[in-house]
């Protein structure tokens, strides 16, 4: 029905009528009835509660109700309510129970570019860093992965801290945490607007969302928006996006459209520079550095503990003094994971390929002499050792266990080649 309309019988409740007309009850419930009316010199206005709300309006509803608008010779404007205080309705109750400004005025760390000590294999991952914080990247959304200890939490710190851009930065079990509460306290429309209203969105470790349909769900529709709007998004994780564990094809596939870079450990030349840095004796530093490259978390707590000990007692922290306080870092000590990755280089196949999901016969096999060989060598229940093999369950564990012994017993190359990587992890 085509309304016609003289601007004596023009009013809120009769444009709302014939919009109630025109699209679903559902729909009219949901996003029309809770806005704000407003005619004022020939104007439609339609006041939401958040951007969030206005900008879905327009994208579903738009052409209706400027056709709408038309037929009551007004023109159209979709708006946000600018008052502070905020009226209660169906979609967004409590507007004020999500602290904005908690978030953005936290105290940052001093994490800066120039001080962070890289190595070669890092320097691509490190400009590229360098280009989202200064606002001119070409690509809109950053992927870093790499091992824990190796840097990604410092890198993104010295994004926030470099950038004059707006910033919203928080972790993967953040933004689990905070989705739940918003859809408790029916506050999702200021979540969704608080993590849109940025220049740059950074989320450290991703894979906190593993297994949280609806997290991931609104994490995948944040990431459209924030592209679709040329935001420029910084996210890390432990593996690259196709070896992600407890993720659907589409985020995979998502997280890969961008840029991708890897990070690598600390090596030995890196780690003597972060200790030297961080005021430790150079002799010291440079045994130490020996024993403990690859994990920049074990280097910031050794640096924490002698700068500690020289505090406390008064002393300084010579080779004779570290001998004794670390003594169990000065000999070398072998973790799962560091073992996995020599296993990798030994027989030719990558960290990433074994946590990935490719079932190829030759990766199926090295998956399972590693099994093997940290049954034998660590004190890892299955679960343990299926978690450093890529996030296997508990059974393909007792399947790959089972298989490497019946395959022994038939193949002496085999057993031979477990032996010899026995001993390499001892």
């Amino acid at each position: 029905m085509q309304v016609t309309a003289t601007k004596q019988n023009v009013n809120a409740e009769s444009i709302k009528g014939a919009i109630a007309s025109k699209i679903d009850s559902a729909g009219f419930a949901t996003w029309i009835s809770p806005l704000q009316f407003e005619i004022c010199q020939n104007r439609l206005n339609l006041v939401a509660q958040n951007q969030f709300t206005a900008d879905y309006v327009k994208k579903e509803y738009g052409n209706v109700l400027q056709s709408i608008a038309a037929d009551f010779l007004l023109d159209l404007n979709i708006c946000v309510k600018s008052s502070g205080v905020v009226a209660h309705s169906a979609n967004d109750n409590v507007i004020c129970a999500y602290d904005f400004n908690a978030q953005k005025n936290s105290v940052r760390n001093k994490n800066t570019f120039d001080k962070f000590i890289t190595c070669d294999d890092n320097m691509f991952a490190v400009a590229a860093c360098k280009k989202i914080a200064l606002g001119n990247a070409s690509f809109s959304q950053l992927f870093i992965n790499g091992v824990s200890g190796s840097g990604k939490s410092l890198l993104v710190d010295c994004i926030c801290n470099t950038t004059e851009l707006n910033v919203v930065k928080m972790s993967g079990g953040q933004f689990v945490a905070d989705f739940a509460r918003s859809l408790r306290d029916k506050t999702i429309f200021a979540f969704k607007d608080f993590c849109r209203n940025c220049d740059i969105f950074i989320m450290d470790d991703v894979c906190a969302l593993a297994g949280k349909r609806a997290s991931c769900d609104e994490f995948l529709q944040l990431l459209i928006d924030l592209k679709n709007a040329g935001k420029s998004v910084v996210l890390t994780a432990n593996v690259a996006p196709n070896a992600l564990i407890g993720f659907d094809r589409r985020i995979q596939s998502l997280l890969a459209s961008g840029l991708v870079v890897d990070v690598v450990a600390p090596n030995a030349f890196v780690t003597r520079g972060m200790l030297i840095r961080g005021g430790v004796d150079v002799n010291v530093a440079t045994e130490l550095s020996k024993n403990i490259s690859g994990n920049g978390h074990l280097t910031d707590g050794i640096i924490n503990k002698i700068k500690t000990y020289e505090e406390l007692m008064g002393q300084h922290v010579d080779m004779n003094v570290a001998s004794t306080l670390l003594g169990d870092l000065l000999a070398k000590n072998k973790t799962p994971l560091s073992m996995v990755k020599t296993m990798c280089e030994k027989m030719g196949v990558t960290f990433d390929e074994v946590c990935g999901n490719s079932r190829a016969r030759r990766l199926v096999r090295v998956r399972q002499i590693m099994m093997a060989v940290l049954k034998d060598v660590t004190n890892l229940s299955l679960t343990e050792i299926g978690n450093v093999c890529g996030g296997r369950d508990h059974a393909t564990v007792v399947y790959a266990l089972a298989q490497i012994e019946k395959q022994k017993a038939n193949d002496l190359i085999l057993g031979a080649e477990i032996d010899e990587m026995i001993k390499l992890c001892k």
